[in-house]
């Protein structure tokens, strides 16, 4: 298109010109046919992605009943081997959260003193 034209309709090249065909398919209101999500939706998928992580998590605790022996500062012991990660595991989520929460934090004073 060149930089002298004023109308941007019209094609630069008239020998490149496609006759133009209007789209009439199932895509076209697709936008117009979707449900809004709600609260109770995303209750219910978060419903159902713990029950197949707790399935997932059962699974786990059964297939790893090995007995192992644990020491942790002054403590012995002798646990599950699936009972020994999964506190391993439960225990890495709250040092994660409580630096998260940390973090959040200062970012909340930090905004809170900009304005």
């Amino acid at each position: 298109m060149s930089v002298l034209r004023r109308n941007p309709n019209v094609p630069a090249d008239p020998a490149n010109t496609a006759p133009e065909q209007e789209f009439v398919g199932p895509t076209a209101t697709s936008s117009s046919r979707r449900l809004p999500r709600t609260r109770t939706g995303a209750v219910w998928f978060g419903i159902c992605a713990a029950a197949v992580a707790l399935v997932v998590l059962i699974v786990f605790l059964l297939q790893n009943t090995r007995s192992v022996e644990v020491s942790f500062l002054w403590m012995h012991g002798s646990v599950p081997l699936s009972l020994a990660l999964l506190a391993a595991g439960v225990g890495v989520a709250i040092l994660a959260m409580a630096v998260g929460e940390a973090r959040v934090g200062q970012l909340r004073r930090l905004a809170r003193r900009n304005r």
